[in-house]
């Protein structure tokens, strides 16, 4: 069945940006997710599930430090950092840590318009019991075959889908864990991110995989964000693309880089339905809309 937003009985709370592979920008994602919220007017908190990390708490921290120093008012979520665990928690510490966290999103749930939360690269009880809260999960994935392997397998000789990933295991485990409890089917968005600007054989075949992945696990697939040197130097600043473009917010004079990176943004923003907020406050998709 396919997912239509018009069905909700509430609106969005709970966007999860997950993957089993390191390194996608999950974190970056995340983090412009927030903030466009935030600018479109919605309370937002975030919740940093990478204890380890805390890459998405360290992007926050900076934004915070820098609109000091600068005399800016940037826009902050109300962020919690989960609490670094035991590495092989007993049944009672697994079952203490699942509660915990299910408490702070429901609190988080009953104070914000929407919650998004950003997991760690690896799997986890808690990793699948966030997937299982997300009323959209979004999934970046650098354009290759060695990250689409979490997805799904290919032939070797012919790159045909074959099979279904760990992680697509585990996204639709928490999907039937929804559909048994009676909750609303996740949204799930797979981001194409670093993908080439020309086009190219990897960058065809992957999209092809892709395309037959998303048939057979219902997911949309959505072009994400380009390998750009600005979205590595926004972190310690705690900035985004989405940010006032002037040399007082920058610490720099603004350029075509940032420019660019905007409207990459706000064109990945349209793509998720994220870019909009509708006069009863739930977050609008675009694809239902058209």
């Amino acid at each position: 069945m396919s997912f239509d937003r018009t069905t909700r009985p509430r609106p969005i709370q709970v966007i999860v940006v997950g993957n089993e592979k390191g390194g996608s920008g999950k974190s970056t994602v995340a983090m412009h997710i927030a903030v466009a919220l935030l600018k479109a007017g919605r309370s937002v908190a975030t919740i940093d599930m990478d204890a380890r990390q805390k890459t998405f708490t360290t992007y926050i921290e900076n934004r915070q430090a820098w609109a000091k120093h600068v005399g800016r008012d940037l826009e902050l979520p109300t962020h919690f950092c989960l609490d670094e665990r035991a590495n092989f928690p007993s049944a009672e510490d697994r079952a203490a840590e699942s509660k915990a966290l299910t408490d702070v999103v429901d609190a988080m749930m009953s104070a914000n318009d929407v919650v998004v939360i950003d997991t760690p690269g690896h799997d986890g009880p808690l990793m699948r019991l966030a997937h299982s809260m997300a009323d959209i999960l979004i999934t970046p994935l650098n354009d290759s075959f060695v990250d689409f392997d979490v997805l799904g397998t290919v032939d070797p000789e012919t790159f045909a889908v074959t099979g279904i990933g760990h992680y697509s295991q585990m996204v639709d485990e928490a999907r039937c864990q929804r559909q048994v409890l009676g909750d609303q089917p996740i949204d799930w968005i797979v981001l194409r991110n670093r993908l080439s600007s020309i086009g190219s054989h990897n960058k065809r075949l992957v999209g092809e995989g892709l395309q037959q992945l998303s048939q057979r696990l219902n997911f949309h697939t959505v072009e994400g964000l380009a390998e750009r040197v600005i979205f590595r130097e926004f972190f310690p600043r705690g900035l985004t693309a989405l940010d006032d473009l002037d040399e007082t917010t920058l610490g720099a004079r603004p350029t075509m880089s940032h420019v660019t990176a905007r409207l990459e943004v706000e064109s990945l923003l349209a793509g998720m339905g994220l870019s909009e907020s509708s006069a009863n406050g739930e977050v609008v998709d675009k694809r239902d809309a058209a």
